[in-house]
């Protein structure tokens, strides 16, 4: 059984985030008021993950993503936000947080964020092994157009940082989140050439289409070309689609933090944050991704 603890003042917020997740066999929910509550819960039974607002008395959700990352970095947290706090949730993702979800989408994002980040932590629990000596490392993949592949291939590119000893366990959740929604951009936007506005429109045509378009010409021969290159200074992958690609002059501002209400270009919203450096191609089908060791992220470019 997987737990999910909903950190939130507004009881009407907890009740609602708390009824979202239970309709998903497998978890359970546990409530916290505030930060320090939520603390003091983590010490003394089992979480999987903090689903926390940031705007709370005595310690706010800013303040509980660092003391998790400072205490347990192995926890992820997931951010609520609503108008008004996109500053802090800015703050709060280069602080450690994995993910966010805006309030009023609640109810179409929520339970896929998780088990998004679920996905993600039980690969890296899972692949914990940590080995010595390599200096540099480089791969490359070729991935077809089902999602399924995408946690496999993270969690085998999480345990190659992993055994270069490059960064903590926060970083390596931060720098997953970011590999996880490039690829699933280059899958579901690039090479099938699902738009963001049908999402936002109606997920279930949105999900449809894709599931048809898996089978159908062109997009069913169209592949994801990834390079890893991994040393003791920096990590770099290259995400390449198949697809038609876009203008890269028209991605959402990733410096307007107004953007984190917006559905379309979370994923990139998330990739910049984490990220040291993200650039695309002039032809908008390849995205090269690179972070730093022993900076922080950081979202201007």
């Amino acid at each position: 059984m997987v737990t999910i603890l909903v950190v939130d003042d507004s009881a009407m917020d907890r009740h609602l985030a708390g009824g979202l997740l239970r309709k998903r066999a497998g978890l359970e929910v546990a409530f916290a008021t505030n930060g320090r509550e939520a603390i003091e819960m983590v010490r003394s039974r089992p979480v999987d993950i903090v689903l926390t607002d940031l705007q709370m008395p005595e310690m706010d959700g800013l303040s509980l993503v660092e003391a998790l990352r400072s205490e347990f970095p192995a926890i992820p947290a997931i951010l609520m936000t609503a108008h008004g706090s996109e500053e802090i949730a800015v703050r709060a993702l280069q602080k450690g947080a994995a993910s966010y979800v805006a309030k009023r989408n609640l109810a179409q994002e929520l339970v896929t964020t998780i088990e998004g980040v679920l996905e993600i932590a039980r690969a890296d629990r899972t692949q914990r092994i940590v080995l010595d000596c390599l200096v540099k490392t480089e791969a490359s993949f070729l991935l077809t157009n089902d999602v399924t592949t995408i946690a496999p291939l993270v969690g085998h590119l999480e345990e190659s940082l992993m055994r270069m000893k490059l960064c903590d366990q926060t970083e390596l959740m931060q720098v997953a989140v970011a590999l996880r929604e490039a690829l699933v951009n280059a899958i579901e936007h690039g090479n099938l050439a699902l738009t963001s506005e049908l999402r936002e429109l109606d997920y279930a045509d949105y999900a449809s289409l894709g599931a048809a378009r898996k089978h159908q010409e062109p997009y069913a021969s169209r592949r994801v070309h990834v390079a890893a290159i991994e040393t003791r200074s920096e990590v770099t992958y290259v995400i390449a689609d198949e697809g038609q690609g876009f203008d890269p002059s028209t991605l959402p501002d990733p410096t307007d933090p107004s953007n984190l209400e917006k559905t379309s270009g979370r994923g990139l919203m998330l990739i910049r944050t984490f990220m040291d450096d993200v650039r695309h191609n002039a032809s908008g089908n390849e995205i090269t991704m690179v972070k730093r060791w022993g900076s922080e992220p950081a979202i201007e470019r």
